[in-house]
C-alpha cells in the first residue's frame, strides 16, 4: 500500500516550522530549512537554512546549516556552511563557525567566531582562498630579503610616520 519513496527535497525551502507555543525535545535533521518560532531544546542539522524568528528560543549543543537567521534567542554553537546573521533582536549565546557574519546593531553575541572559506572545489571562494595564499606566499618571500638590521631600522622609521592613536 505504501512505496518507499526517497525524495530529495529542495534546500531552499522550508519543510520543517516549530510554531509559536510549540515546544520540540530531541534532535531535528532536515533535507530542506527549519524555522523556529517556538522552543527547540536540542541539536539541529540542515541542508537548507534554519531560521529563529523573533519568538524563538533555541537551546542546543550544535545548530549546522547552510545559513543560520537568528533574530530570537540561541544557546549553543553554531556552524553556517555560508552565512550567519544575527538580527537587531538576535541573541546568540555560544561560539560558530561561517564563512560569512553579519551582526546588526543592538543584537547580541558572547562567544568567539571562526570565519572559514568555502572548501568545495571550483567555488569562488575557494579560487579566492589560493589565490590569498598565493599572494601571502609571495609577500612572505619578499619579507625574507628584508631582513638586515639596516633594513629593519628603515622599516621602522617608514613605519612611524604612518602610527594612528585612537
Amino acid at each position: 500500500m505504501f512505496k518507499n519513496k526517497t525524495v530529495k527535497l529542495d534546500p531552499n525551502t522550508t519543510d520543517t516550522l516549530v510554531g509559536e507555543g510549540s515546544t520540540f525535545e530531541g534532535k531535528i535533521t532536515s533535507g530542506a530549512g527549519v524555522r523556529i518560532e517556538g522552543q527547540v531544546v536540542g541539536d539541529i542539522e540542515c541542508e537548507g537554512d534554519v531560521t529563529v524568528g523573533e519568538k524563538g528560543h533555541v537551546e542546543s549543543n550544535t545548530i549546522i546549516a547552510r545559513n543560520v537567521i537568528i533574530a530570537g534567542v540561541v544557546n549553543g554553537n553554531v556552524r553556517a556552511r555560508q552565512k550567519i546573521s544575527i538580527t537587531s533582536k538576535g541573541k546568540l549565546y555560544g561560539n560558530i563557525t561561517a564563512v560569512s557574519l553579519s551582526i546588526e546593531e543592538g543584537s547580541i553575541f558572547e562567544g568567539t567566531s571562526r570565519m572559514e572559506s568555502l572548501s568545495e572545489p571550483g567555488s569562488e571562494a575557494a579560487a579566492s582562498a589560493d589565490a590569498k595564499s598565493a599572494a601571502a606566499k609571495e609577500v612572505a618571500a619578499a619579507a625574507e630579503g628584508f631582513s638586515s638590521s639596516d633594513n629593519r631600522q628603515k622599516a621602522g622609521e617608514d613605519a612611524d610616520k604612518y602610527k594612528t592613536t585612537w
